[in-house]
């Protein structure tokens, strides 16, 4: 009896082992598949580009604005008085 738990145990530190080498592996690879797609894949910067918003149009983006926190607080006051 005293064999076949050791062989247990054995067998546990081996399994538990491997998992471990294997996970090591695979952060050490992911961190450098990263590097290898930043350094020959580089991020652009996005490029912003100046419009003219005219003010008819930032009356109606103030509009929607306007609109879209009365619907939120009344919402929010909805789901107040449900309590």
């Amino acid at each position: 009896m005293n064999e076949l738990i050791q062989e247990g145990f054995g067998l546990l530190v081996l399994g538990m082992g491997f998992v471990f080498l294997f996970l090591v592996l695979l952060i050490f690879a992911t961190g450098f598949m990263s590097t290898l797609l930043t350094r020959y894949f580089p991020e652009v910067a996005p490029v912003v580009k100046a419009s003219n918003v005219s003010a008819g149009v930032k009356s109606t983006v103030q509009v929607q604005d306007e609109h879209l926190k009365a619907v939120i607080a009344a919402a929010i006051h909805q789901h107040r008085n449900k309590r």
